[in-house]
């Protein structure tokens, strides 16, 4: 397919990028279906909305349309169960950084879907359920811890961003 989908042939480099197994495929084309629209907001659209908070009900969405239990995906984001919980229950919007952090993970599930259409044909790619899965397997760049382990800071989703822009142009850090 692409450099995104290439193994390193080096020690250093991430672990491989892999399309996911046919249980995450589907049949219909996952194009802009499963990529949420804030992902899409130009860089000044997603601070205003990151300033005025997401609704917290956007983190039941996320994990679900990355099959990934609500548990995990707070716990990786460094957010409170009982404190989302809350604000989910009193329709309550996300802190700035709480919702930095939710869109961090859109970003992701973006930057990959761009990856895989600048490839080749996304037909039945899910990028959602593949960045959930990447995002809990340990990687040589991180020194063998998971990504998902960095997703707690900004700084963290920068560093984990910057891995899988480098695994698409095959250049390793």
């Amino acid at each position: 397919m692409s450099n995104l989908m290439k193994k390193s042939a080096t020690a250093s480099a991430p672990a491989p990028i892999k399309v996911p197994k046919t249980s995450h495929r589907t049949a219909k084309p996952q194009h802009s279906a499963h990529v949420s629209p804030l992902a899409n907001l130009n860089p000044q659209g997603r601070i205003a909305l990151i300033r005025q908070g997401i609704p917290a009900s956007s983190i039941s969405s996320l994990s679900a349309r990355m099959g990934l239990s609500k548990e995990i995906l707070l716990t990786s984001l460094g957010l409170s169960r009982a404190t989302i919980s809350r604000k989910e229950k009193d329709a309550i919007v996300l802190s700035s950084d709480e919702s930095e952090r939710v869109l961090g993970v859109e970003n992701l599930i973006a930057m990959v879907q761009t990856m895989v259409e600048e490839s080749g044909d996304p037909t039945g790619f899910d990028a959602a359920r593949w960045v959930s899965e990447w995002l809990t397997e340990p990687l040589p760049a991180l020194g063998g811890e998971t990504p998902a382990s960095y997703m707690d800071t900004f700084e963290g989703q920068k560093l984990v961003a910057g891995l899988l822009a480098m695994s698409q142009s095959g250049a390793y850090a």
